[in-house]
């Protein structure tokens, strides 16, 4: 499918690196107008960047403000920003969580909330796309608060689609494990990484561009009808344990 995005503006949180940038690039690349944002600026520098810690509500509002004052409107919302460090539940700070939580549940549903003064009443009206997580939809061990606010992202993505339509589809794409510069810290070396995405039916990780293609969809008229969901990019998903444990006669 070839999304033409030619006049649209979008907002990509987390673009400066891993997935968020290959989003925001494959953005550009259809057409549109795309500002990024995250806590520090990348390097090297780039066009259509904005500081913003989007944890702080005011910090939120600016940052859609910022693609107002550029381009006159906001069309599309990936809130992608987010992530974890592996932390044993019982050695999480209460800190720890509240930054996590914060990060992954409160940052989207307060960008979610300044875009949607702007969309509800602009032509075309605007799509709102929340990036989630496997770690949402099972047990997450070893970063039990990602995946409770992963979990409440789900929530707060459906029920934001039920309030907000017609005038803004909210939906949200889940990613499997994905292979980015950053996935050695989870998954260690190229090795574990390649032994990772043999677990997994399509036999690798998802890509960026993987992901790409569902929001690309989603932001698209194609998707006009589409809101409330949750499109699962993942490979396959997740095989039982049993299939490889069990004993076979």
């Amino acid at each position: 499918m070839s999304v033409d995005l030619t006049g649209r503006v979008a907002l990509v949180t987390g673009g400066t690196k891993g997935l968020g940038r290959g989003l925001a690039q494959g953005f550009r690349d259809a057409g549109a107008q795309v500002l990024i944002c995250a806590r520090s600026a990348p390097e090297p520098a780039v066009d259509d960047f904005v500081a913003a810690d989007l944890r702080d509500p005011e910090s939120a509002s600016t940052v859609v403000d910022a693609a107002l004052q550029r381009w006159g409107r906001l069309d599309v919302v990936i809130n992608n920003a987010g992530g974890t460090p592996p932390t044993p539940a019982a050695e999480a700070s209460p800190n720890l969580i509240q930054k996590i939580v914060a990060l992954n549940l409160l940052a989207p549903f307060y960008v979610a909330q300044a875009a949607y003064a702007v969309m509800k009443d602009q032509d075309g009206g605007g799509v709102i796309i929340n990036i989630g997580s496997l770690s949402g939809a099972r047990p997450s061990p070893g970063s039990a608060a990602y995946g409770a606010a992963k979990a409440g992202l789900g929530n707060l993505t459906r029920s934001l689609a039920m309030e907000w339509a017609p005038a803004v589809r909210v939906n949200m794409v889940t990613v499997g494990y994905l292979e980015t510069e950053q996935a050695a810290l989870f998954y260690g070396d190229e090795a574990g990484i390649a032994r990772v995405g043999q677990t997994i039916p399509m036999k690798r990780m998802a890509r960026p561009a993987d992901v790409l293609g569902a929001c690309l969809f989603l932001a698209s008229p194609e998707a006009g009808f589409v809101t409330g969901a949750d499109l699962a990019v993942h490979g396959g998903g997740e095989p039982p344990p049993f299939l490889s444990v069990a004993a076979h006669e």
